[in-house]
């Protein structure tokens, strides 16, 4: 997965999301801005390249307000596809990602 690839298609007209991707935002009080923030300051951190229907990955990244974010995503070459988000948790990821300034 290339992350550059990821970070150009993460624009409003290259953009699809799921309806378990709205779902689960709103159900966990992340806003699709403060996703596109995390997006243009994120790493790859897991790749699943065997997923269908395209390959996807796990970033980690960071809103404005320094916020981590744990998004799944996948290109299919035009588009950029949101699966989910959620704000890692710190008994499964290293505390230093997921602390952040509330």
């Amino acid at each position: 997965m290339d992350l550059l690839t990821i970070k150009n298609l993460c624009k409003d007209d290259t953009i699809e999301v799921t309806g378990h991707f709205l779902k689960r935002c709103d159900q966990r009080g992340i806003r699709y801005s403060e996703v596109i923030e995390a997006i243009h300051n994120s790493e790859i951190i897991e790749d699943y390249p065997d997923d269908y229907p395209y390959p996807s990955c796990l970033l980690l990244g960071y809103t404005k307000s320094n916020r981590p974010l744990h998004i799944v995503t996948g290109p299919d070459g035009e588009r950029l596809w949101f699966i989910t988000a959620y704000v890692p948790d710190p008994e499964q990821w290293d505390e230093s990602i997921v602390e952040y300034a509330a």
